[in-house]
C-alpha cells in the first residue's frame, strides 16, 4: 500500500506549457443565490490543483462548470481549446466518459453492480465488449489494492474500499483530468491519507491531471499549488486579497 506523504506543504512544481482546461470570469446563479462571481482557474496537463473554500464558498460548482455538468451563466469554459458551451449534450456526455474521470464525496459506485462491473461501467458505455472491459477494470483494483473485492458491491464495502473503486473506476478510461469533489470527506483521517495517497500516485503515474476540491488542508498538501474560492471569486494561495 503507498504511504501517504507528510503534509507540511511544498513548493509547487513547475506547471505545464499551455493549459489543459480553462475557466474564465464564470459566472453561475441558482434562484437568487449567486454561487460564482468572475471565477477562473487554469489546470495544466499533469498538475492537481487543489481548489478550497468554506461551505457555500462556490468550489463544487466551479467545479461542476468545469467538468461540463453545469452551463456557467456567464464567462467560458474551454477544455483543450474547445469551449464546453459550444458542444452539444452528446458530445459533452461522450468528452466525460472518455476524457473526464469523477470521484465524489460518497464514492457514488451503482449498488447494484458489483465492485468489478462499477470499474468497467465507463469502458461498457464506451462500447468496449464485457470481457476486455472487466479485464482493464481488474488490473486498475488490483493497483488499488483491492482486487478481492472484485465481487462485492458497494454495500458491503468500507468507505474507504469503496473510495479506491471509485478512484479504479475514474482512471480505467485513462482520462486526461480526474475531478475530485471531496473524495476524503466521508472518511476518517487514516483512510483519508491513504486515499488521498492512492490517487496522487495513480494520477502521477497515469499523466492525468487533477481538479481537487477541499476543505481541508491536509488533503490540499498533496496538490501542486492552490486556488482559494471565496464569495464566488478565485485567487491563487498565498496571493492578497
Amino acid at each position: 500500500m503507498a504511504t501517504a506523504p507528510t503534509t507540511t506543504a511544498r513548493p509547487a512544481e513547475p506547471r505545464a506549457e499551455g493549459a489543459l482546461l480553462v475557466a474564465t470570469d464564470i459566472h453561475k446563479s441558482f434562484g437568487l443565490t449567486q454561487a460564482l462571481n468572475g471565477a477562473s482557474l487554469e489546470l495544466a496537463p499533469g498538475e492537481l490543483v487543489a481548489v478550497l473554500g468554506t461551505s457555500g464558498s462556490g468550489k463544487s460548482t466551479l467545479l461542476h462548470c468545469l467538468a461540463g455538468l453545469i452551463r456557467p451563466d456567464a464567462g467560458t469554459v474551454s477544455y483543450r481549446g474547445q469551449d464546453l458551451a459550444a458542444l452539444p449534450d452528446g458530445a459533452r456526455s461522450a468528452l466525460r466518459r472518455a476524457d473526464f474521470g469523477f470521484v465524489f464525496q460518497f464514492g457514488q459506485l451503482v449498488p447494484e453492480l458489483s465492485c468489478l462491473e462499477n470499474v468497467a461501467l465507463p469502458l461498457r458505455l464506451n462500447g468496449l465488449r464485457r470481457r476486455p472491459a472487466e479485464e482493464q477494470a481488474r488490473q486498475w483494483l488490483e493497483r488499488l489494492d483491492v482486487a478481492e473485492l472484485a465481487d462485492k458491491r458497494p454495500g458491503e464495502l468500507s468507505g474507504g474500499q469503496g473510495q479506491r473503486a471509485a478512484i479504479a473506476r475514474a482512471l480505467v478510461t485513462s482520462p486526461a483530468v480526474i475531478f475530485a469533489d471531496e473524495p476524503t470527506g466521508a472518511l476518517d483521517s487514516l483512510h483519508g491519507e491513504q486515499v488521498m495517497a492512492l490517487l496522487t500516485a495513480a494520477a502521477r503515474e497515469s499523466g492525468a491531471a487533477v481538479l481537487l476540491v477541499t476543505h481541508d488542508m491536509r488533503v490540499a498538501a498533496y496538490a501542486d499549488r492552490e486556488v482559494v474560492v471565496r464569495d464566488g471569486r478565485t485567487r491563487e494561495a498565498g496571493e492578497s486579497r
